[in-house]
């Protein structure tokens, strides 16, 4: 697929200042939009949106279709009703790091009573609305709910540990559940509903600014997960429902035992003879909630990192063919198109390079990685045609950071080479080369425009605790700042160019 050349920022909701201690689609959300329009950037990029599990990664969600919770705006709903507005009062108004165990104890509690409140009174146009997503979004819906409630009420035990007639889905045992849940499992609903309202309201409020949402999508899934338990099938799992073996990749530069992810494999000869109709299903979702798709870990589907369960490294996995073209020529039959770019990032094989290029997938380029030995060129913004060029991912430290003391003398002297000295910082000069470079999109996480340090990194792989907290403040968000923004997008051409505007459809929440 072809994409526009523009230019946008990366930003996690969860990063936005939100009242609540956690970035939400409120008004802040929207302030964030002004601030995009102004600059004239037509992309925001998100990580995934799925509810947080383990370690509240939003790679490691507890869904592959459900929408984070925490991203409600309970402001957003007390306009609508849904609660009333003072009880937001005993959320906290400051600003600073996401503290999950405070968020999870204060706000999850308000949502619910929002939700209560939503099933009790809902009626007209917005119940009408409400049971519409319900019969819509059923084929995904029904089994989340439960799986959400049933592992809130097992404290939160992974699905396999659950009593056996619930692990291993007996039909008796699970309608038995739904009727004992059927409140819980309509405020979970109704928190869904809220959810992706939300987003679709922000959505068009987007597109009527000619900005385009960038989403993600990772390759696996957790197996804590309402996917791995209701299609067991389509997983690598023993007779206990463990895997059988988990995903990660090779020992190499960053680590000498390599990573080890955890999360089960695909059993892709089962995915194929069923049409991979849980992966059209996947993307086709995806393709309704962003604009344009980054497939994480892209290399998985040429081969993958197959490690033994019981090992506590990825020294001793091996590499075992994926799907190639195969998956992706259901996808193209079913989406008509292939709206998708590839986080091709590391060491990929001229064999992962090949099938990206014969299915017209765009690679990534992230400058930060281009100035280290001669195969690092590849990153550079001469060699980014066709590609989407990063200044650096939420994997990486930011531009600052990694200057000041991750890079190492070599990286610094090409980079000054490369770039030049710049009077306004090092950051300015990253992100003018990647905007001025021969890619079609240029992208920089917010943390490298607005110049911060490594207090300001969003994640470190490999590192449990500490990660997806950072949040901005909104007297960042500088008319200079986005003036700047949008001089470099104009004289880069880069502006944006409209698009159809998403549909009006009266947003409830």
């Amino acid at each position: 697929m072809s994409f526009p050349r523009a230019a946008g920022i990366l930003l996690h909701p969860t990063s936005l200042p939100s009242r609540g201690g956690i970035g939400d689609f409120g008004p802040a959300a929207y302030h964030f939009v002004d601030f995009l329009a102004a600059a004239r950037q037509g992309l925001w990029q998100v990580l995934p949106l799925g509810p947080l599990g383990y370690g509240n990664s939003p790679y490691s969600a507890t869904s592959a279709f459900a929408g984070n919770p925490l991203l409600i705006s309970l402001e957003r709903l007390a306009d609508h009703g849904w609660i009333d507005r003072s009880k937001l009062d005993a959320l906290t108004s400051e600003l600073g790091p996401v503290e999950y165990g405070y968020v999870f104890s204060h706000k999850m509690p308000l949502l619910f009573e929002a939700g209560r409140n939503f099933i009790a009174s809902s009626s007209g146009d917005a119940g009408n609305r409400f049971a519409r997503f319900r019969a819509d979004n059923a084929w995904w819906l029904d089994d989340f709910i439960l799986f959400d409630s049933l592992r809130a009420h097992q404290k939160l035990e992974c699905w396999n540990q659950w009593p056996h007639d619930l692990a291993h889905r007996d039909p008796s045992a699970l309608e038995e559940a739904r009727e004992e849940l059927a409140v819980d499992l309509e405020i979970r609903s109704a928190l869904q509903f809220a959810f992706y309202e939300q987003w679709q309201a922000l959505r068009r409020y987007c597109s009527e600014r000619s900005i385009r949402t960038v989403g993600d999508v990772a390759i696996f899934v957790n197996h804590d997960s309402a996917d791995v338990w209701t299609h067991p099938a389509l997983f690598r799992l023993d007779e206990n429902l463990n895997p059988e073996v988990v995903a990660g990749v090779p020992p190499d530069f960053f680590s000498k035992t390599g990573q080890r992810w955890g999360n089960p494999l695909y059993r892709w000869d089962v995915m194929k003879s069923r049409g991979y109709e849980w992966w059209i299903e996947r993307l086709r979702w995806a393709t309704r909630n962003c604009d344009y798709i980054r497939l994480d870990h892209f290399r998985g589907f040429d081969q993958f990192w197959e490690i033994p369960a019981a090992d506590p490294t990825a020294v001793n996995g091996r590499w075992v063919d994926g799907p190639k073209d195969d998956i992706f020529e259901k996808l193209r039959g079913a989406l008509g198109g292939l709206p998708f770019f590839a986080e091709d990032l590391g060491y990929i094989t001229p064999e992962v390079h090949a099938l990206r290029d014969r299915l017209q997938i765009p690679g990534m380029a992230v400058l930060q990685f281009g100035f280290g030995d001669e195969g690092a060129h590849m990153y550079l913004p001469h060699r980014a045609e066709g590609k989407i060029i990063y200044t650096g991912t939420h994997d990486n430290d930011t531009i600052v950071g990694w200057w000041n003391s991750g890079a190492a003398e070599h990286e610094r002297r090409h980079a000054e080479a490369y770039l030049g000295r710049s009077d306004d910082g090092i950051h300015w000069s990253f992100i003018r080369a990647a905007q001025s470079s021969v890619a079609s999109m240029s992208i920089a996480p917010l943390q490298d425009v607005l110049g911060l340090g490594s207090e300001a990194r969003m994640n470190t792989p490999s590192l449990y605790g500490g990660n997806w907290r950072w949040r901005f403040t909104p007297t960042q968000l500088t008319s200079e700042l986005s003036a700047k923004l949008a001089h470099l997008a104009e004289v880069t051409d880069r502006l944006p160019k409209p698009f159809p505007v998403l549909a009006d459809e009266n947003f409830a929440a």
